[in-house]
């Protein structure tokens, strides 16, 4: 049985703990207003024990945690004492929609309903926080975009500008709460 639960600032540098090791084979542009997919051959390994680039454990906590030092809350999601998924939410985006800005759910424990039950911990959290819209930088891959919109998430026709600075690949969508 997998728990969710909302974690402490400090359990961020659990997520190595949390193997995002994909094949992506199917990945989405954002091209002329709309979403064009295309074939690719994108592997995604799990995250480097070392260094401090975006795909290392070292590079996600030094980018994440200031989320949740500004008022962001992170939940788990534990099978026993493993965690095998994450979501952080970040109540306020420069004065725009709260964001989903973060959810990763382990190899061997995705299509379970663990992103789903993640994701609705935030939808609930912005809910009760005021919030109309919620925001999500999606990683360009079929599985991740199709989640989104399968929770109701939709393309935004002009990206927040810091996000999209920050992900020009990814996939920025909106949901209205």
């Amino acid at each position: 049985m997998i728990e969710i639960k909302e974690m402490i600032k400090s359990d961020i540098d659990r997520i190595a703990e949390i193997d995002r090791t994909e094949q992506v084979t199917l990945g989405y542009f954002f091209r002329d207003g709309g979403l064009e997919s295309e074939t690719v051959d994108w592997p995604a390994p799990r995250w480097f024990a070392e260094g401090e680039s975006e795909h290392s454990v070292q590079g996600n906590i030094e980018a994440w945690r200031p989320y949740l030092e500004q008022g962001g809350t992170m939940f788990g999601a534990l099978d026993g004492d493993l965690l095998v998924g994450m979501a952080i939410y970040r109540p306020e985006l420069a004065g725009t929609p709260a964001q989903l800005a973060v959810l990763h759910v382990s190899n061997g424990y995705r299509r379970k309903g663990i992103a789903t039950r993640l994701a609705m911990e935030v939808i609930q959290l912005a809910r009760q926080g005021g919030a109309t819209k919620l925001y999500v930088s999606a990683t360009p891959s079929q599985s991740a975009v199709g989640f989104y919109q399968s929770q109701g998430f939709q393309l935004v026709e002009k990206p927040h500008p810091e996000l999209y600075a920050l992900e020009p690949e990814d996939i920025h969508m909106i949901m209205t709460l």
